[in-house]
Formats: structure tokens, C-alpha cells, sequence
């Protein structure tokens, strides 16, 4: 007689169903071993609602989603979404996987989650995102003095919206334009849709106010260019690297689905390898 069982499934929601949620989903789907139920948190009215595979739980408001209970949530919709969801799930003890990362660029924001993940035991998780680096930034915790430089240099069709904004008609731009000097909370507050990385090189590192951003529009760049310069009495680090953008997005780097993938694969773990 055969005893074994198959092991539960876990239990995983999306808030949100755009690019990166549909390629984390059919990722894990496809390639990770571990039998999963899903979920995707989008409101009644929303037209992502038809993109939503039928063998996926499409879940309405946030006292549906804590009735499903999830084992993990992963935000992958917007720092609007983040702020409604997050710290009620981190409260009621759920683990989120966060993707609105400049949402914490807002210090009463930051606190309000930590604050929730204390009292429900949880964690919030940030993936790496974009970016690389972020294990030598937590590295230098005890160092005093350490600079850390970002620069995000995209194309244009990165920048359509806010090029306009300014008058410059993204069409005929034929050379680079700085759109932003100064630190990271204003970086990531100003353009929530674009410098996640910013706000998460700011949290592994030397915070928000101290981490300088640099944005530069360059109609000459090939793909999403991420330069990180990193300073202290350890030595010096310098990164660039240069991420196609998601074919459904190119406001954010393909790279990013496949980090939260494997952020996931971290969370359900036996051994674990650097972080």
C-alpha cells in the first residue's frame, strides 16, 4: 500500500496581474517543483480581470484575500496597491513579497509596515529587483562613512510620459536629458513607476536621504542601465549593468520578474545562498 501523500500545496496571491505578476506566475508554474495554489487580487472593475487564467482564484477586496489565507502575497501592482494591502497582511501575520518598493521612500509609510510585520510576526520582503550589489551594501552596516552612487540611465520609450511633461517631444529627443540630481526618497517619490531601484539600493545600504540618484533619459542607451559606485573604508565597488526592458512594460527591467521568482524560491528554501 502506498503511504505517501503529496505535500500541500502553498498557498500564493498576486496583487495585481500585469507583466511581472504574469511572468512570476507562469515562471513558478512552469519550473518550480512545489505545488502551488494561486490567487490574483485585482478590483471588480478591473480590466486585467479577463487576462486572469480561469484555473487562478480571482479575489476582490483585502477581507477576501485574508480569508483565502495565503502562505505568501506578492505585490506586484503599484505603491497605491502596497500601502492598501500591505500592512494589514503584515499584521494579520502573512509574509509579502514587495515588489512598490519607493512606496517605503516615505519614512511614516516604512515605519507603518515594520510596525505591522512586529505585531504579526511576519516579514516584508524586498526583491533585488533590477539591481545587483545588494549583498556588499549589507555588508557595511558597521562601516561608518560609506557613499553610495546611482545613476538610472534608460531609453526613451522609459520616459514618454514625463519627457512630455517637460515640453521635449520624446520623438525627436537626439540627446541624453537629466531628469533628476538629488537623493533617493525624492527619486523614487518622484517617479514611483520607474526607480524602484533606487529606494531599494537606499534600504540595503546607507538610507534613503543619503544615497545620491542621478536619472538620465539617453536615447543612445541599450536597455535599462543601472551604474551603482559604492565607497567606504573596505575598498570600492562599481557596477553597471545593462537590463532589456520587459516586453510588457518598458518602464521596468525584464530582470525583475526573474528576481522575485527567485526571491519566492528563497522563502520555501532548505539552503540558502548569499542575502
Amino acid at each position: 500500500m502506498n503511504t505517501e501523500h503529496s505535500p500541500t500545496p502553498r498557498k500564493i496571491a498576486l496583487i495585481g496581474f500585469g507583466s511581472i505578476a504574469q511572468d512570476v506566475w507562469a515562471g513558478l508554474e512552469q519550473f518550480d517543483p512545489l505545488p502551488t495554489d494561486w490567487a490574483v487580487v485585482l478590483r471588480p472593475t478591473s480590466s486585467r480581470r479577463r487576462e486572469v487564467p480561469q484555473t487562478l482564484t480571482t479575489l476582490g477586496t483585502l477581507d477576501e484575500l485574508l480569508a483565502w489565507k495565503p502562505t505568501l502575497v506578492i505585490e506586484a501592482a503599484s505603491q497605491g496597491a502596497a500601502c492598501e494591502h500591505v500592512p494589514a497582511l503584515l499584521e494579520h501575520g502573512i509574509d509579502v513579497l514587495m515588489t512598490s518598493v519607493g512606496a517605503l521612500a516615505d519614512g511614516a509609510t516604512y515605519m507603518a509596515m515594520v510596525d505591522a510585520a512586529r505585531k504579526g510576526r511576519s516579514r516584508l520582503i524586498i526583491p533585488a529587483g533590477a539591481v545587483a550589489s545588494l549583498d556588499y551594501l549589507g555588508a557595511l552596516g558597521n562601516i561608518a562613512s560609506v557613499s553610495v552612487e546611482y545613476e538610472s540611465r534608460k531609453p526613451v520609450a522609459a520616459w514618454r510620459e514625463e519627457l512630455r511633461a517637460l515640453g521635449i517631444d520624446p520623438d525627436t529627443l537626439d540627446e541624453e536629458v537629466e531628469l533628476f540630481a538629488g537623493s533617493a526618497n525624492e527619486a523614487a517619490l518622484r517617479y514611483p513607476k520607474n526607480l524602484n531601484v533606487a529606494a531599494t539600493l537606499a534600504l540595503a545600504g546607507v538610507g534613503m536621504a543619503q544615497t545620491r540618484v542621478r536619472v538620465v533619459v539617453d536615447p543612445r542607451a541599450a536597455g535599462n542601465q543601472h551604474r551603482v559606485k559604492v565607497q567606504s573604508a573596505l575598498g570600492t565597488l562599481e557596477t553597471t549593468l545593462v537590463n532589456n526592458p520587459s516586453p510588457g512594460n518598458p518602464k521596468t527591467s525584464w530582470i525583475v520578474s526573474q528576481s522575485v521568482i527567485h526571491a519566492v524560491r528563497r522563502q520555501f528554501a532548505t539552503v540558502l545562498i548569499g542575502g
